[in-house]
């Protein structure tokens, strides 16, 4: 008996549409990487792509815990001496609200050419606009959407 390997041919990926309003970042991403992987399936392959097509909206929409938005930054060095340029989450989100939620789920895949493949299927949008209407993608609600800070503080 030997082992069954789904290939290219057999693998029909599906599109997914994610509402990012009110989710928190962190849960959201862990959910939308596991289905890049395909981790979902139940014919995952750790070494093939087998994940699905995800499209986020709404991605300044998103919530964060903790002081995370006041305390975090991001780095990128452009190559040059002194180069280090620094960016904290505020003014992220002020500019690309997108590329927050696209690191956190980037950096959940593997680093390697198959994680740069699943990278592919990756759409994000800052608001509820996406030319991706022709895919038909499914509406899914991957986590419980937070309450606003001001209705947890009242509890």
């Amino acid at each position: 008996m030997s082992t069954y390997f789904p290939s290219s041919k057999t693998v029909t990926p599906k599109w997914y549409l994610v509402d990012a309003t009110d989710q928190v970042l962190g849960r959201l991403a862990a959910r939308v990487a596991s289905l890049l992987r395909g981790k979902e399936r139940p014919h995952f392959t750790p070494f093939m792509d087998t994940g699905e097509h995800v499209v986020i909206i709404n991605a300044a929409k998103i919530q964060f815990t903790g002081q995370k938005f006041e305390q975090k930054e991001y780095h990128h060095f452009t190559g040059f001496p002194g180069g280090l340029k620094s960016v904290t989450m505020r003014e992220q989100m002020e500019k690309h609200p997108e590329r927050i939620l696209r690191l956190a789920i980037e950096g959940m895949l593997p680093k390697s050419k198959l994680g740069k493949q699943m990278h592919g299927k990756l759409k994000v949008y800052r608001d509820a606009d996406h030319p991706h209407a022709a895919q038909e993608p499914e509406a899914i609600q991957l986590t419980k959407p937070r309450a606003p800070r001001a209705a947890r503080a009242a509890k």
